[in-house]
Formats: C-alpha cells, sequence, structure tokens
C-alpha cells in the first residue's frame, strides 16, 4: 500500500477525475478508456478514492460477472479504509446481494452505520428508516429512527452549507 499515497498515484487520480468531469472535453471513446484505464491504476494501487469510485463502475455497469466481482471488492477495500461513499455502497451490496456477496442484513446495517457516522446522509437515512417500519432485521425502534434522522438531516443540511460556501466564493 506504500503505492497508493505516492505523488505519481495521486497525480494520475486527479487527471481521472477531471477527465471524467469534464464538461467540454468531448466524450470520445478512447478518452473514456484512458479515463478508466487511469482509475483501474490508481485502484490497484490501492488508492482508496480509486478503489470506491472504479469499483463502482465496475459493480454498475461492468459486462461480466468478473468486473462486477471486482468492482464489489474494491467497493468493500475502500468501504474497510473508511471511505464514506464505498461504505454507502457496500451497504447496498449486502441489502440486495449479488453473485459473490449474498444478501446480509446484518452486514448491510453495520455498513450504514459506518456511512452514517462518516457524515453520509442517505446511509443514516436508510436506517432511520430500517427502524422506522422494522426492515433489514431491525426491531421497531422510534428512538433510534429520530437518531438517524437526526444525522441525515444535519448532514443534508453541512452538505447544502458547503455548495453554499463554494458558490458564493
Amino acid at each position: 500500500m506504500a503505492q497508493a499515497s505516492s505523488l505519481f498515484t495521486r497525480l494520475e487520480f486527479r487527471l481521472a477525475e477531471q477527465l471524467f468531469h469534464t464538461r467540454w472535453l468531448p466524450r470520445s471513446p478512447r478518452t473514456q478508456r484512458l479515463t478508466l484505464r487511469l482509475f483501474q491504476r490508481c485502484a490497484e494501487a490501492g488508492h482508496v478514492d480509486a478503489l470506491s469510485v472504479y469499483g463502482h463502475m465496475l459493480f454498475h455497469r461492468g459486462t461480466t460477472s468478473q468486473d462486477k466481482a471486482k468492482g464489489a471488492r474494491y467497493v468493500l477495500q475502500a468501504a474497510q479504509n473508511g471511505d464514506a461513499h464505498a461504505q454507502y455502497q457496500a451497504a447496498r451490496i449486502y441489502e440486495f446481494g449479488c453473485a459473490q456477496y449474498p444478501r446480509r442484513d446484518d452486514h448491510a446495517v453495520t455498513w450504514y452505520a459506518r456511512a452514517g457516522e462518516s457524515g453520509h446522509p442517505m446511509a443514516a437515512e436508510r436506517l432511520a428508516r430500517a427502524y422506522h417500519v422494522g426492515e433489514l432485521g431491525l426491531t421497531k425502534d422510534a428512538q433510534r429512527s429520530e437518531h438517524w434522522q437526526r444525522l441525515a438531516d444535519r448532514d443534508i443540511d453541512g452538505n447544502e452549507a458547503s455548495l453554499e460556501k463554494l458558490r458564493t466564493h
């Protein structure tokens, strides 16, 4: 994992992000292949954000079962390294199951909780709903539902404040 923090890997990841998000650049197949190749190199080097982004792409858009399995592994690796978005995706993988990772409500709850505690509002919202109606193997619990809803609302408000601050500067 020493490569994960290398300057070159971080620069490659920033370039891949820029290529992925740039609207003015033509979406040619060549540019798309380059972008995916950069994300892949960074993920294979252990870059946590690349594991999350590229894993998500492979899992949801991969054409083969091997791509989807590799994507799930990358997402879970990023989740274990503290990436809140990957933790949310890991929870969804376990909530709905897939070929390599069967449905496990207990794992889904664990990953939703980690993501929610890390500031992911959709994860906190999902737990609030699960406690409210008794899903994911949880018993109905109004207090826990309110707790997770407060976290979700706080995270949404915090994200909106951050966006507003970016717009004004």
